[in-house]
């Protein structure tokens, strides 16, 4: 019986502090650690590892904090019996307010201690185990599925769109294939509805090599006004103005950096990379491509995408991995709750209408979506996008 209380656990450390990280890796009698450095990356290993024991978690993160992974595992429904664990450099009596209101099992501040932690983690697990006996055996997944209707009406939809354009698509893939070397198909990852990853398709419309040129047009971003490093303790002018060794406010540690409280919120407000990325009149788009994004031709091997579930005709775009890393819970979550879609609101609303549309614009369109979408006004949404392809403005 005592065997079996302190067997060796498997944990998940979200975070990227390497003297936390350091102790678990350090005992691997005791821990079997799996890493993930931010909530995107967290979530795509719990939703796939149903072994994971305990979930030992930084406060602040890129992206999604502790506290939003947190509520997303328990209004998810997966994990939501696991032992989660915030851990934090800096001490700081409101965050471990926060912490435990939101239900947490544990908070750790300052120092840490992995032997404790493991023998906090066993106490939990036999803890949890005792009084959830009497409850359901194994809580059910909330997980987003496509209403039946819809699903027919996708299915329907791809299968003949795919076999009356294929001529098409046959033409057009040629034509790729003649003015560049390289795939004719183009494949991503992308993020869908529950933060699902998925491998997205779309006919290639850039140079070979594209994703690694995008650092170097950043500067081109319609969503972006200034891309900047991570923000350290020195960069803050109120901490520069005090004697070596003090700060103006509390300091907390972001992507392995120390930063005071004071200026990781303000370099957040001022600073941070955009979220969304497009760029006008890209120059990695290749001549084809521009045609058949104009026309909106590149999308159509995402009827495949439909064909598998993935996604839905009409629905919330799918972001990339890099885009959706950068979205919290509190402002951004209830668009991944909505299926994942070809066509959707913020494209028919803003596509050929003159200025940029705004992350705030875009984000306020994608949650109505989520909330308010039904089979006839998708129905309503794909009439409105025939005319919207034929607009110059590309999304």
């Amino acid at each position: 019986m005592e065997e079996k209380l302190l067997s060796r656990l498997k944990i998940l450390y979200i975070g990227g502090y390497e003297d936390f990280l350091n102790q678990f890796l350090a005992l691997p009698q005791h821990f079997e650690t799996v890493h993930a450095a931010n909530g995107l990356k967290a979530i795509g290993v719990l939703k796939n590892d149903t072994e994971i024991q305990a979930i030992i978690c930084e406060y602040f993160l890129p992206g999604m904090n502790a506290l939003d992974i947190a509520k997303m595992l328990q209004t998810e429904q997966f994990h939501a019996q696991t032992p989660f664990i915030i851990v934090s450099p800096e001490k700081d009596e409101n965050q471990k307010e926060k912490a435990f209101k939101s239900s947490v099992n544990d908070y750790y501040e300052g120092s840490l201690d992995a032997e404790k932690v493991f023998d906090r983690i066993h106490y939990l697990l036999n803890y949890v185990d005792f009084f959830s006996s009497a409850a359901e055996p194994e809580a059910k997944k909330k997980e987003y599925r496509i209403p039946l209707d819809k699903r027919l009406f996708d299915i329907a939809v791809s299968f003949f769109a795919l076999l009356l354009l294929s001529p098409l698509l046959i033409i057009v893939m040629l034509a790729i294939r003649l003015e560049s070397k390289g795939r004719v198909f183009y494949t991503s990852k992308r993020v869908g509805t529950g933060y699902r990853i998925f491998d997205f398709y779309k006919l290639r419309s850039m140079r070979i090599g594209a994703d690694a040129a995008l650092k170097d047009l950043k500067h081109l971003n319609q969503y972006e006004a200034e891309s900047k490093e991570t923000q350290t303790v020195e960069d803050c002018p109120r901490c520069s103005a005090l004697p070596e060794g003090e700060y103006c406010s509390e300091v907390l540690f972001s992507e392995g950096k120390k930063i005071c409280e004071y200026w990781y919120f303000e370099s957040k407000k001022q600073n941070v990379a955009s979220t969304f990325i497009k760029i006008k009149d890209d120059p990695r788009v290749t001549k084809v491509g521009k045609f058949i994004r104009n026309t909106s031709i590149d999308e159509l091997p995402q009827l495949i995408n439909v064909l598998k579930g993935d996604m839905s005709i009409v629905g919330n775009r799918p972001l990339p991995l890099y885009e959706a890393e950068m979205l919290t819970s509190d402002d951004w979550s209830e668009r991944f709750m909505g299926p994942a879609g070809i066509t959707g609101l913020w494209q028919v609303e803003k596509r050929g209408k003159k200025g940029n549309m705004s992350e705030e614009e875009r984000k306020a369109l994608d949650n109505q979506y989520a909330k308010t979408y039904s089979f006839w006004g998708d129905i309503k949404l794909i009439l409105k996008t025939v005319p919207a392809l034929f607009q110059k403005e590309n999304v």
